[in-house]
């Protein structure tokens, strides 16, 4: 099976393994993991915060930002495809009682007219009491609805900088940051520089077993352990999973080029058969997005029946991505299954279409 749906699927190297069974533990509720605070600490020196604290998911960090910078019925501004909004089960409404306001972005990205406009204007004549307070800004960088899109910097300077002069909190969702500054060579500090608190995933493009972590102020990070406990994310000897999230953080960050050339030699295969659209300049990373003819459904099924897996990601849209569990022989197989199953399917479109024409 080539599986291509999604960098979280990869399994732990015998490096890995070996660091996970040799790690020092303890118990981390009480703060005694020592492992776990290495993690934390070379997370937020990676970042250029304070602090950090490991949880087991990037929905849970995004979860405990959101309720660590709001009051129930704030406002939270991000783009409508973000991964709070699609992907996080209704949690900002559910967990933090905030209200999401969604931005429609150009794969994910957004302009700082655009959250001007939805700061909206205030007037003496008006009553400040009936919009809920907008509070929390949330970027997502790089944008898996976007396709692995890049938040250009001086794009996502300027939307900090509308937010900070409205009195907004800042939060980036820095699931993959790691593969932005691969392609770009910024450093994730840089990205993560003007932003209240960051999250970033070790069990996504870094290929780690379990987690992710929260960073920020010293006590941002103090609140944000509150939400943790209070979500039922508090560890054990979570330092056994925290070795596998360190070691990918020190030896697999340079890898992330290998996926991103991957996914670039998939979609140069995808834009040379007719019906599939995709811009290719518009896959920066490790992800990719496109419509097939016809149903994804359809299409994925076929796909995986000859052994390679991707998601359906809408009616004709169809999600792969590329990671460091596949090679560039695998991508180049998955390509041809992708190329003969589309020909099939024009194929039999013909000849039905002869079928009805002689009837």
């Amino acid at each position: 099976m080539i599986d291509l749906r999604s960098d979280t699927v990869t399994r732990p190297t015998p490096a890995m393994r070996e660091a996970m069974a040799q790690a020092v533990v303890g118990d981390d509720v009480y703060g005694d993991d020592p492992t776990v605070r290495r993690l934390e600490a070379r997370t937020a020196e990676l970042l250029g915060k304070e602090d950090a604290v490991y949880m087991p998911t990037g929905s849970m960090t995004n979860q405990v930002a959101i309720r660590a910078h709001t009051e129930p019925g704030d406002r939270v501004i991000m783009d409508i495809a973000s991964h709070v909004v699609r992907s996080e089960g209704g949690a900002p409404a559910a967990l933090s009682g905030a209200t999401v306001q969604p931005l429609l972005g150009d794969r994910g990205i957004f302009t700082a007219a655009q959250l001007r406009d939805a700061l909206g204007v205030t007037h003496p004549g008006s009553p400040t009491t009936l919009t809920p307070p907008a509070t929390l800004l949330t970027v997502e960088n790089t944008h898996n609805g976007g396709g692995g899109s890049i938040w250009p910097l001086e794009l996502l300077d300027e939307v900090v900088v509308i937010a900070r002069e409205a009195g907004l909190s800042c939060h980036l969702d820095g699931a993959r940051v790691w593969n932005a500054s691969s392609a770009t060579g910024i450093p994730p500090a840089r990205y993560a520089r003007d932003f209240d608190s960051v999250s970033v995933c070790f069990s996504k493009a870094l290929g780690a077993p379990v987690g992710s972590a929260l960073a920020g102020s010293s006590a941002f990070v103090t609140r944000a352990r509150r939400f943790k406990q209070l979500f039922g994310g508090g560890f054990r000897q979570a330092g056994i999973i925290a070795a596998g999230a360190l070691h990918a953080l020190e030896n697999h960050r340079g890898d992330l080029a290998h996926d991103h050339e991957k996914a670039g030699h998939l979609a140069d295969v995808l834009v040379s058969i007719p019906g599939v659209e995709l811009v290719r300049k518009h896959v920066e990373t490790n992800i990719l997005r496109f419509n097939v003819p016809g149903t994804a459904a359809r299409f994925v099924d076929a796909c995986l029946a000859r052994g390679v897996a991707m998601l359906v990601s809408g009616a004709r849209a169809v999600r792969a991505v590329a990671h460091r569990d596949v090679s560039m022989d695998d991508v180049r197989s998955a390509g041809e299954v992708i190329r003969e199953v589309l020909a099939t399917r024009d194929s039999g479109a013909r000849s039905a279409a002869v079928s009805v024409m002689t009837c």
